[in-house]
């Protein structure tokens, strides 16, 4: 059995670009949501002749379609994921650009039939609304409300209620319609996680870094101590994700 040294130690020599999770085989599980996200986005982009990919991330999830359009471009925000997408996406024929995550859409109106995203940091409705050609879908899976809070709440202590309803369908629903779009499917979901190691949750935090930011092994040593002295007595610490899968549509001309 591996000491919290030695699991803190490799947890923080794992490197964290891209949305690669494969590090966490055999320290960590997450249930996937019952609409394969992958696949279904494969499917559109088949049948699409122009598509983007907002905050792409390294690229993982839209390598993962079979055919691409004939014109395929994705913005990333994060210069580590920007090398990364890039060597993965190019030989693929999809061009990468480097965007800020909160700045407008480097592209001209109505410039693709098809824009895709596997967890914005935040949807950005009025942009997705502009680049999309009319009867263009936007079609997405969110991170929403409360997601992962068990680990959250276990760092930084009980957070305001008002937190709990960040990203709630309800509201991307009525902002994304306040944007000119039309929701056509709109599925939650909630998860279960397991961590079953310290070192999985300190890659996750470090990954992850939104969840509770400013996090270092340091700052909360104490509280890992305690985790990993709780993991080890009474098997993995369970937390829960949320999900919500969304396609809308503009209205055809």
């Amino acid at each position: 059995m591996q000491t919290f040294q030695e699991l803190v130690a490799e947890a923080e020599a794992a490197p964290t670009d891209g949305w690669d999770f494969s590090w966490f085989e055999g320290r960590a599980t997450e249930e996937r949501p019952s609409w394969g996200y992958a696949r279904a986005m494969g499917e559109r982009l088949a049948a699409s002749d122009a598509a983007l990919d907002i905050q792409t991330g390294g690229g993982e999830v839209l390598a993962y379609a079979r055919r691409l359009p004939r014109l395929t471009v994705a913005t990333e925000g994060w210069a580590p994921n920007v090398a990364k997408a890039t060597a993965l996406l190019h030989p693929l024929g999809a061009v990468v650009v480097a965007a800020p995550e909160d700045a407008p859409l480097p592209f001209g109106d109505h410039a693709f039939d098809l824009v895709v995203s596997r967890h914005p940091v935040t949807p950005h409705w009025t942009e997705i609304a502009r680049v999309l050609q009319p009867g263009g879908t936007y079609f997405a899976q969110h991170v929403g409300p409360g997601s992962v809070f068990e680990i959250i709440e276990y760092f930084l202590g009980p957070q305001p209620a008002a937190g709990r309803g960040d990203r709630h369908p309800d509201r991307e629903r009525a902002d994304a319609e306040a944007a000119g779009l039309r929701i056509v499917d709109l599925r939650t979901a909630r998860l279960r996680m397991e961590f079953h190691d310290i070192g999985a949750v300190v890659h996750f935090l470090r990954k992850v870094v939104w969840m509770v930011p400013g996090f270092t092994v340091d700052r909360y040593r104490p509280q890992l101590v305690r985790l990993h002295e709780r993991i080890e007595a009474e098997g993995p610490f369970v937390a829960h994700s949320t999900r919500h899968l969304v396609e809308a549509r503009t209205p055809r001309a």
